[in-house]
């Protein structure tokens, strides 16, 4: 009980990004060790919005020294799956998620670190909602731009799909 509260309370004191990054960074490297090579910095986390930046360095850049497509696919799976899990926190059924569809368009070859930014959390939260209550697979397109600086790279749409475990 005491320690819940000290948990608590220390959880208060550190902002919900760095919570974020090594929330990913974790699971990461103990579910996914690609996830964890590249690096993930998440800069922002809200219920609507996510960003993500992974950085441009020796593992993540092919051999034209721009960041490597399967990088790139990684960054949009990891900030459209945070917008999930973490709608998926608090009470309720406990469900299963994940991408069963991703279309991409590259527009320019990034040579920089890139930040992937989702704005589909109401989407994503009443997709949750409706599956949780329903007890049936929930669909919703989550879309997540890659931009370096202020010009986009690569745009990304996936499919998420929700359903209640059990």
């Amino acid at each position: 009980m005491i320690g819940d509260r000290v948990f608590a309370r220390v959880q208060k004191l550190i902002p919900r990004s760095l919570q974020a990054t090594l929330f990913v960074r974790g699971f990461g490297l103990a579910k996914v060790p690609l996830m964890f090579l590249v690096a993930p910095v998440v800069e922002e986390l809200d219920d609507t919005r996510c960003v993500v930046r992974i950085p441009l360095n020796f593992l993540t850049k092919n051999h034209l020294h721009s960041m490597y497509l399967g990088v790139l696919a990684v960054g949009a799976d990891v900030t459209g799956g945070l917008m999930a899990t973490d709608a998926l926190q608090g009470p309720g059924a406990k469900m299963n998620v994940l991408f069963k569809e991703m279309h991409a368009e590259f527009l320019r070859r990034p040579t920089a670190a890139v930040r992937f930014t989702c704005e589909d959390g109401a989407a994503i939260r009443a997709a949750i909602a409706r599956g949780r209550e329903s007890g049936e697979r929930e669909n919703v397109p989550v879309r997540v731009s890659a931009t370096v600086g202020d010009e986009e790279v690569a745009r990304f749409e996936m499919t998420l799909t929700a359903k209640r475990r059990g």
